[in-house]
């Protein structure tokens, strides 16, 4: 029998699929920047940098040279701003889905599943979706069996009480 998160964690499992949804929509968009960002640095060799001699936001050549590629670009390198961003949102990302999984009590294979949302392009999208509907389904339920519970065990006291 799988276990089931604790009646008194529900309360916390709303805010827990909160957080994960707003770190998974971030993480996601992160995500894609980097992969755009990759394909302009790997396949066109461009960086975009702001505030340089170029202008605002500038598009700047990248050199292979004996040592890799090397950017010619000047000022804020915003290529490697999106790289530093989407690592630490993943870091987010994980501590939100470890918090969804514990209260949840789901297997570790869920909680890997969910944390490839987070590296593979627009899988944090359609997990976001799949988990937010399961979870918000499961704590209804259970906020719905137990107040019916309560409303049994109120009442089977009333009649009781009358007698």
């Amino acid at each position: 029998m799988p276990l089931e998160p604790k009646s008194a964690d529900l309360p916390r499992i709303r805010g827990a699929l909160k957080l994960y949804q707003v770190a998974s929509v971030i993480t996601g968009v992160m995500l894609l920047l980097l992969c755009a960002e990759m394909i302009m640095k790997y396949a066109f060799h461009l960086e975009l940098f702001a505030f340089g001699d170029q202008g605002v936001l500038a598009f700047a050549p990248v050199i292979e040279t004996a040592a890799g590629l090397e950017s010619t670009g000047t000022g804020a390198n915003l290529s490697t701003g999106i790289l530093i961003a989407h690592g630490w949102f993943y870091v987010v990302y994980l501590f939100s889905d470890f918090r969804l999984w514990s209260l949840m009590r789901w297997p570790f294979s869920r909680f890997i599943i969910i944390a490839l949302g987070g590296v593979v392009p627009f899988l944090s999208f359609f997990l976001e979706a799949r988990i937010g509907r399961e979870v918000r389904d499961y704590v209804d339920h259970r906020e719905a069996d137990g107040a019916a519970t309560s409303d049994r065990t109120d009442s089977s006291d009333t009649v009781e009480a009358q007698q």
